[in-house]
C-alpha cells in the first residue's frame, strides 16, 4: 500500500511537512485560477478561495472540506448573495467597498449569511468560506451575472485541482472512500457494526 505524500510530510517533518504541502498546494492551485482570471480579464481569484484551498490541504479529512460542500456552500452562498442583493436594489449602487457601507448593505450582508448558513445547516454541508462568497456578492463586490458566473466557474476549477491534486498524492477527502472514519466534534463516537 503506498503512503499518501501528505502522510510521509508529516512523518519526515511533523508540522512542518504537513506546512510545507498545504502551502504548495494552496499556491499551484491559487495560481492556476488567477492565471485564468489574468486571461479573461475576470475576478477568479477571490478572497474565499484562500480559505477553500486552506481546508483541502489542511484539513482533508474535515467534513466541510469534502469537494460536495465546496460546490454546493459556494453554490447557495452566491445564490444568497446575489438574491439579497437584488432584491433590495443594490445592483447598481457602489459596492460597500467603494461607495461605504450603508443601511441597505449590512441588511443585505447579514440577510445573506443567515440564508447561507440555514441552507447549508439544513442540508448538512458546512463549508464556511462560503460566508465570505456571499458577503463578495450581496456587498457588490461582485454584483454583474458575468462577475458571478466568473466567481462560480473558479470555484469548480479550484475544487477540480484542489481535489484531484490530493487524489492524485494519495489524501482522500472525509467520507470517501477508504479515508478514516472521523467524529464530529462533540458528536459521540460511531457504534462499529456488531
Amino acid at each position: 500500500m503506498t503512503i499518501a505524500v501528505l502522510d510521509r510530510a508529516k512523518q519526515r517533518w511533523d508540522k512542518l511537512g504537513a506546512g510545507i504541502y498545504a502551502a504548495v498546494l494552496s499556491i499551484v492551485v491559487l495560481a492556476a485560477s488567477g492565471l485564468v482570471g489574468l486571461l479573461f480579464h475576470l475576478p477568479w481569484l477571490f478572497p474565499s478561495l484562500g480559505p477553500t484551498v486552506m481546508l483541502f490541504f489542511e484539513s482533508p479529512e474535515q467534513k466541510a472540506s469534502r469537494p460536495v460542500n465546496t460546490l454546493v456552500g459556494h453554490g447557495v452562498g452566491l445564490a444568497a448573495g446575489a438574491l439579497c442583493l437584488y432584491a433590495l436594489g443594490l445592483q447598481q449602487q457602489p459596492s460597500a467597498a467603494v461607495g461605504g457601507l450603508t443601511p441597505l448593505h449590512v441588511l443585505s450582508g447579514v440577510l445573506s449569511v443567515g440564508l447561507t448558513t440555514l441552507v447549508l445547516t439544513w442540508l448538512g454541508v458546512p463549508h464556511p468560506p462560503a460566508g465570505a462568497t456571499t458577503l463578495i456578492v450581496s456587498l457588490g463586490i461582485l454584483s454583474s451575472p458575468v462577475q458571478m458566473l466568473s466567481t462560480a466557474g473558479a470555484i469548480v476549477l479550484v475544487t477540480v485541482l484542489g481535489w484531484g491534486l490530493n487524489a492524485l498524492l494519495g489524501t482522500r477527502p472525509a467520507g470517501g472512500p477508504g479515508s478514516p472514519r472521523v467524529r464530529p466534534a462533540g458528536g459521540r463516537a460511531p457504534i462499529p457494526p456488531g
